[in-house]
């Protein structure tokens, strides 16, 4: 099984919906959060909410339960069960708004990319990427602008999967030539799974074909080799020549 490392984002992906407004929506929280919003940027209003909801005595288990009604295409959690099973490294980026993985408050990431000021996802890529072997390959899969940075990140020997009609799409769709990474856009979980499922099964395919070229070279030299050996001793010894 070749080396891959499907790296999925979460909301509107593996998901229908955003999961801090289905959570705040389904808490009562939406008025104070859009009020906050104007004031604040997303993931420190997200945090004050939060703050809110736990002074009113709501619990984890509240949100547990809000979060169980999240709406989810059936064939999405097949294929991410099947990619599993497959041999496949999963990894979920995307569910770092309340704590931000950067501090943006002290210094912004750097990233000139349309990124979100709490977190740069090229840069998690690259962090992924300098932990992999050599021969490993990446699937991305993403729907919002904060996944075109990663994207832009990943070579010709990688695959992204952006979600069609949604922003990341359209930022791909402005210039496909600055994506290296082999595009495969999809629509909804069915797709997802189609695709992504396809390109494992290609991917794992095109590597036994590898192996098995690799292994008829090293066969064939060593044929070779034994024949002119055999060849060599074949000759008959120089007869002595008296003077």
């Amino acid at each position: 099984m070749a080396g891959i490392v499907v790296i999925f984002d979460f909301d509107k992906t593996i998901i229908d919906i955003d999961s801090d407004n289905w959570v705040i929506d389904g808490l009562g929280g939406t008025a104070l959060f859009e009020r906050l919003l104007t004031t604040m940027p997303w993931n420190s209003a997200m945090d004050a909410v939060m703050k809110e909801f736990h002074s009113q005595g709501k619990t984890i288990e509240d949100i547990v339960a809000i979060l169980k009604q999240v709406p989810i295409h059936p064939r999405v959690v097949p294929a991410i069960k099947a990619a599993h099973s497959l041999g496949c490294e999963l990894r979920i980026e995307g569910k770092l708004r309340i704590l931000p993985y950067v501090d943006f408050l002290k210094a912004p990431h750097g990233c000139s990319n349309v990124c979100p000021p709490n977190m740069c996802k090229g840069m998690i890529i690259e962090r992924i990427q300098s932990s992999l072997e050599k021969n490993e390959k990446i699937i991305y899969l993403g729907d919002g602008a904060g996944d075109y940075c990663p994207m832009l990140k990943l070579g010709p020997e990688n695959f992204v999967m952006p979600r069609k009609n949604f922003p990341v799409w359209s930022l791909i769709s402005e210039n496909r030539d600055l994506v290296k990474a082999k595009i495969h856009e999809w629509t909804d979980g069915q797709e997802l799974e189609q695709i992504l499922l396809g390109l494992i099964a290609s991917i794992s395919e095109e590597e036994k074909r590898s192996i098995s070229s690799a292994q008829l070279f090293s066969s064939d030299c060593g044929f070779q080799t034994i024949a002119a050996m055999h060849g060599h001793e074949a000759l008959p010894r120089a007869l002595p020549v008296r003077h």
